[in-house]
């Protein structure tokens, strides 16, 4: 994944949210594969496994990206998530045995507040175009990386800001657009559509609890779909795991 040098001024500009995940810097290849200038955005937001940050500063860092911006609020403050307080992040042996009700890894809103955000930055930076790396097949359920959440906040983000409301003639069809290119595609598709952009997933990181910043634990949810989509694929993970 690198920058397009040939991008002129005239190039849109697009907002990328950037956790340092496998999905969101797929994301951040295919935005860039569509001639976009791109915004990285990035939270702190209380999260246990903040090393992802790191992360998505080397990954903006390696592809060019000169403006990211990385946002710090604190969503532990509401409890009730594996991600944020000390409650055990759920582990198994297998992917088959990852359930279908919402796991306590679940951040309430969480996706709702970035993309707020990212709304914000948009409008700033005169940005029409979002790109949020949401999936909903192989994931753990959350409510809102489903494609019903997305529509739906497509409709709120053209009713929220001046530069989507004001009358005046020049920008009278400004529309904001909310990018889920992944919305539809398994961890395996996703995987394969990255190696074709050449994203260094070697540079990303998926674990929910790792045993140190650059060993992943292989067993929450995160890992094992992680695992799943490289198996699928017949390719080795690049990453470091404990087991």
């Amino acid at each position: 994944m690198t920058l397009d040098t040939n991008l002129t001024p005239t190039s849109p500009t697009a907002v990328v949210l950037l956790s340092g995940g496998l999905d969101s810097t797929t994301v951040l290849a295919i935005a860039l594969d569509q001639g976009f200038d791109i915004v990285a955005l990035s939270f702190l937001y209380g999260q246990n496994h903040r090393h992802e940050i790191e992360h998505a500063q080397a990954i903006a860092t390696q592809a060019g990206i000169k403006d990211h911006c990385i946002v710090n609020i604190d969503l532990s403050q509401f409890g009730q998530s594996a991600l944020t307080t000390d409650l055990k992040v759920p582990k198994h042996d297998h992917v088959s045995e990852i359930g279908y009700d919402i796991p306590i890894t679940y951040v309430p809103a969480r996706n709702t507040i970035f993309l707020s955000y990212a709304l914000a930055l948009a409008e700033v930076r005169q940005a029409t175009d979002i790109f949020i790396g949401v999936n909903a097949l192989d994931y753990s359920g959350y409510p809102d990386c489903r494609p019903e959440f997305i529509a739906a906040f497509g409709e709120l983000a053209n009713l929220a800001t001046k530069i989507n409301t004001v009358s005046a003639a020049d920008l009278s069809d400004v529309k904001t657009t909310i990018h889920a290119p992944l919305i539809n595609m398994t961890k395996a598709e996703i995987i394969k559509e990255g190696l074709r952009l050449n994203v260094q997933y070697q540079m990303t990181t998926s674990c929910y609890d790792p045993v140190s910043n650059d060993l992943a634990c292989g067993r929450c949810d995160a890992c094992l779909l992680r695992l799943q989509g490289f198996a699928v694929n017949d390719l080795s993970d690049p990453i470091q795991y404990a087991e």
